[in-house]
């Protein structure tokens, strides 16, 4: 490939196919050449086109979006142009969803009916209650989420009009609201204990503590130092542009179906240990360490290649993970209410040991936003397998904005990938009788 080829008002790639000496312009815009320009370039008419092999999407756009921004290289991460950080320090989660489904901050008018349309939502019909309680006993807490989100869809059948703009917005009001309480069942559930209805007096966050936690007293009041640090979580939480979990939404999606399906298809992506779970693996890392004194063995392992080190490292940052940082003061505060996890000592001299070694400055491997939030959430008395669930239940907000700007963006076709056929030709076919004798 020559040079980039830039004049006046034109932005173009000059390629030079060396199996026919013909040479093709291709557009360049906002950094990219489309897949179906590359398509042009062939050999003969009446042969494919040219097409980009590219697993796992590393260096492929699959849509325009304005919805989050995210520069790895700096650990920059945005919302709607807001930085985290003070969107984590000045915001609450209520108001960041409201952001990223709408696209502008709300007004004081806005965000009351906004918070009222939720609080009003959060109750379930109770057949999916007893829905739920079919489960057996020791079902995962993820898949009652996967499997009673995706239920939803045929206790609101008009939500299959997607082009009608108001009812959009119905589905995505129910859903955000109902992801609290179904995620509570569950959690309460896999105990054997009752179901807890909303309480609408309580904020987003006080009120899933309240049905996660409530027993015999009349009204559950949790620590504000808790609610608050529940609040940050589901604010990091909330998007992360096209992960595996929201382009599992958006490719469901495309093909217009439900919401509430398209967002059952980011809770089973999510499910996936390499997606949903790292936080997890963190904790199973640090016990098996066991110890401050046991880590410089560790990290010799790693460097061998017979450890891992879970919690460091991110597909997109190349730098410090922004919502790391924000976490882990996170961290001081409900650690301050629940007192220290004994994991949280050999946490940070991990961290400390590997941001000091040229061996891992080198792979620009930092922590990533897993690597304490295991610890917040095992603190706050919540099983691994719980985890998940406290992921999906703040990332259904972005979900839903990139639901909502994929039906309404033109461009959008629905989701089919090509692929390079590697299998037999040709083959006659040769019946049971012959091939059996």
């Amino acid at each position: 490939m020559a040079d980039d080829s830039v004049s006046a008002g034109n932005s173009t790639l000059t390629v030079r196919d060396n199996r026919t000496g013909k040479e093709y312009d291709v557009p360049i815009t906002d950094g990219t050449v489309h897949g179906s320009d590359l398509g042009k370039i062939k050999t003969a008419e009446d042969e494919p086109g040219l097409r980009l092999y590219d697993p796992g999407f590393v260096n492929t756009a699959s849509c325009r979006s304005a919805i989050t921004f995210i520069d790895g290289d700096t650990g920059i991460l945005e919302y709607r142009g807001y930085p985290i950080d003070q969107l984590a320090e000045k915001s609450n989660y209520l108001e960041v969803a409201y952001l990223l489904i709408h696209g502008e901050l709300p007004s004081k008018e806005e965000y009351d009916s906004w918070e009222h349309q939720i609080t009003f939502h959060t109750f379930v019909h109770e057949n999916v209650k007893g829905f739920m309680q079919g489960f057996r006993y020791d079902a995962h807490p993820m898949g009652m989420l996967l499997a009673s989100v995706g239920a939803l869809s045929t206790f609101y059948p008009e939500s299959r009009n997607i082009s009608d703009a108001h009812l959009r917005h119905i589905q995505v009001v129910r859903l955000i609201a109902k992801m609290p309480t179904l995620g509570a069942w569950a959690f309460r559930h896999a105990q054997g204990k009752p179901y807890i209805y909303p309480d609408n007096d309580l904020g987003y966050a006080a009120n899933f503590l309240s049905m996660l936690f409530k027993m015999s007293e009349q009204k559950f009041e949790a620590d504000e130092r808790l609610v608050r640090a529940l609040e940050v979580l589901f604010i990091l939480h909330a998007d992360h542009e096209q992960n595996c979990s929201t382009n599992a939404v958006r490719s469901v999606g495309s093909s217009q179906v439900d919401p509430y399906s398209a967002v059952a298809a980011g809770i089973g992506a999510l499910f996936g240990p390499l997606h949903g779970g790292a936080n997890e693996a963190v904790l199973k890392m640090l016990r098996r360490i066991g110890s401050v004194d046991a880590i410089p063995d560790f990290i010799s392992g790693v460097k061998d290649g017979n450890e891992r080190l879970m919690g460091f490292g991110h597909r997109v940052y190349k730098n410090y993970d922004p919502r790391a940082q924000i976490i882990k003061k996170a961290a001081d505060d409900v650690f301050e209410v629940t007192g220290v996890n004994p994991l949280l000592k050999i946490a940070l001299e991990l961290e400390k040991i590997a941001l000091e070694d040229e061996y891992f400055v080198k792979r620009k491997l930092y922590p990533n936003v897993d690597f304490y939030s295991g610890l917040i959430y095992e603190a706050l008395s919540f099983p691994p397998e719980m985890f998940t669930v406290l992921f999906a239940i703040p990332r259904t907000s972005g979900w839903l904005a990139q639901w909502l700007e994929l039906v309404d963006d033109k461009e959008q076709k629905i989701a089919r990938p090509q692929q390079i056929y590697t299998g037999e030709r040709g083959l006659d076919f040769v019946s049971a009788s012959e091939r059996w004798g």
